[in-house]
């Protein structure tokens, strides 16, 4: 068993004109894949950009919202995600601040919800 710290907050963005935005690279597989810890701070974006890889944008803590190409700002809040395919025109943001986790480099494949237990 290994214990690590990975709300670090080690490196501020501003690719894409990103303003508040800090992000923690947390690790990488064999394959092409790679997990960063996100946080937009109030107030903050993550530019508009194309996914360099499937990405998928799981939200952990706070609210905020994601837009596409189109621009048309969708709310998304802590335990929902969205996914991008490679090349996909993207951006996101928070009023209040977020965290959230972002999985890049293969695609993945989202699993239906378990049926209700009674």
């Amino acid at each position: 068993m290994e214990i690590f710290q990975f709300d670090r907050n080690e490196r501020r963005i501003t690719r894409h004109d990103s303003t508040g935005l800090l992000a923690t690279r947390i690790a990488a597989g064999d394959g092409p894949v790679q997990l960063t810890l996100l946080k937009v701070e109030p107030g903050g974006t993550i530019g508009t950009h194309p996914a360099t890889s499937p990405q998928m944008f799981l939200v952990i803590s706070g609210t905020g919202w994601t837009a596409g190409p189109d621009g048309k700002r969708i709310p998304i809040t802590a335990g929902q995600g969205v996914c991008w395919d490679e090349a996909e025109e993207h951006t996101s943001g928070s009023d209040d601040g977020l965290t959230a986790l972002a999985v890049e480099g293969t695609p993945l494949t989202l699993f239906a919800p378990d049926p209700p237990r009674n």
